[in-house]
């Protein structure tokens, strides 16, 4: 399993601790940190589309109109914080965020 996610996003800490708990053993990928593979990025924006922008993140409010306008791709190379967070993958499995129906997909 392979976590894409933040240290300091508190969802991504309640995914991991939760995940953990239930007897997962992520390899965490700090998106700021570590960044994100071209291949990776690309399935996950083919998989999430414009879903994978989180457009309620600092990051995206502090981009000027014109940033804002860029090809979705372009925008989470140069800023990978504004990935939705987190990507979780486990083989062919992958999901985005950590709302109720994601965690329970995982937990069961």
């Amino acid at each position: 399993m392979r976590f894409f996610g933040l240290k300091t996003c508190d969802s991504c800490k309640k995914a991991l601790k939760a995940l953990k708990a239930a007897e997962y053993a992520p390899v965490v990928i700090d998106v700021r940190a570590d960044g994100v593979e071209k291949p990776d990025m690309d399935r996950f924006f083919k998989t999430f589309g414009s879903s994978l922008l989180n457009k309620n993140s600092k990051t995206w409010r502090e981009l000027s109109e014109n940033q804002k306008n860029a090809a979705p791709l372009d925008l989470l190379a140069s800023h990978p914080t504004l990935m939705k967070r987190p990507v979780i993958e486990d083989g062919d499995r992958l999901t985005l965020g950590w709302s109720r129906d994601v965690a329970e997909s995982w937990l069961g």
